[in-house]
């Protein structure tokens, strides 16, 4: 008897055959859970289909879908269409995941009906390709715990690594994915989190994950530092920002100037900037002023974006504006 996967691992792949075959492998030897493995072809010119085929005709939970090259978004919500499992658990074809990654996210799932998905931490590879900046995100993802940091710091950098996200799957097929422009895996999370949907974090490295310079992510212009930015400002000023037309801003070094020039493309501008550099107080930028931190007042005028690189830095800003009497997420906002 054929029993029905209760999860889906959605695996999109082009030309990957030096690495899928291992990606399949830890996918194989997951346990205690039913599941299959839908491994959606985007017009690979190499032998990764072929690969594919092999693991598939011996292993009746994984199917090939082979389509034309149309891009990772649209294979992706094709494989999605595809898919039989309640839930669905992403995996990229040059990664790979722990043999209990998907029991232990589905026990957290079951836990807590009012979770949409889960995201774990991640290790990165090979650690010699690795520079400070994705070994500083691999530390942020692994100090997110919970639904309450993701949504805390959502702004700050993507909170779910894309491949280790598991999710329900109609979920996932209300929202689908979108190419408009910009990374579509932080697209996803944003309008989750902002239609009211929750996401969590299983606190253990369940998925590995490939960092080198070959990857999509390194070299289209839609995973830019630039896209990547104008994908906060855009949902930022549906969210936070929906009520204001005006805002103030802590930071104007390089990461709040570029967050200010993207929320002016979304037709939002300056009332003040709070700075501690004694040589910018005073001072005037783009016609707002620059003022300490004590000169913010209290809370409920306008809201307040913290914008300044650093974990350091924001937990200092966090416990003064706590201090102050700021709310985080009501009155204020970290958006690095």
């Amino acid at each position: 008897m054929t029993v029905a996967p209760l999860v889906s691992v959605l695996l999109p792949v082009r030309d990957a055959e030096a690495t899928l075959g291992a990606a399949l492998h830890s996918v194989a030897r997951q346990r205690g859970v039913a599941f299959e493995c839908v491994v959606m072809d985007d017009g690979s010119t190499d032998a990764s289909r072929a690969v594919a085929e092999r693991r598939a005709c011996t292993d009746a939970r994984f199917r090939v879908v082979a389509t034309e090259a149309r891009g990772l978004v649209h294979a992706l919500n094709a494989g999605l269409e595809a898919c039989r499992g309640d839930f669905v658990a992403r995996l990229d074809a040059d990664d790979w995941m722990h043999r209990d990654r998907l029991a232990l996210q589905l026990r957290a799932l079951d836990a807590a009906p009012h979770l949409a998905g889960v995201g774990s931490h991640v290790r990165l590879f090979p650690r010699s390709a690795l520079g400070e900046g994705m070994r500083a995100y691999e530390r942020w993802l692994s100090g997110l715990r919970s639904a309450a940091d993701v949504r805390r710091d959502a702004f700050v950098e993507c909170p779910i690594a894309h491949p280790a996200l598991f999710v329900r799957r109609a979920v996932l097929a209300r929202h689908r994915y979108r190419d408009v422009g910009w990374p579509e895996d932080y697209d996803l999370v944003l309008r989750m989190l902002g239609a009211g949907d929750a996401l969590g974090v299983v606190p253990r490295r369940l998925v590995g994950w490939r960092h080198t310079p070959g990857r999509l992510s390194q070299n289209h212009d839609a995973y830019s530092d630039a896209r990547f930015t104008a994908c906060k400002a855009h949902f930022l000023r549906r969210g936070f920002l929906a009520r204001h037309e005006r805002y103030r801003l802590w930071g104007f070094g390089g990461t709040g100037r570029a967050l200010a020039k993207a929320l002016r493309a979304e037709d939002r501008q300056l009332d003040a900037i709070v700075e501690l550099h004694p040589g910018r107080l005073g001072q005037r930028i783009h016609g707002a002023p620059v003022i300490p931190p004590e000169r913010l007042g209290p809370p409920g005028r306008l809201p307040l974006v913290v914008s300044v690189a650093g974990a350091e830095a924001r937990t200092r800003i966090r416990g003064e504006l706590a201090r102050m009497g700021w709310r985080e997420g009501a009155d204020y906002l970290c958006a690095a």
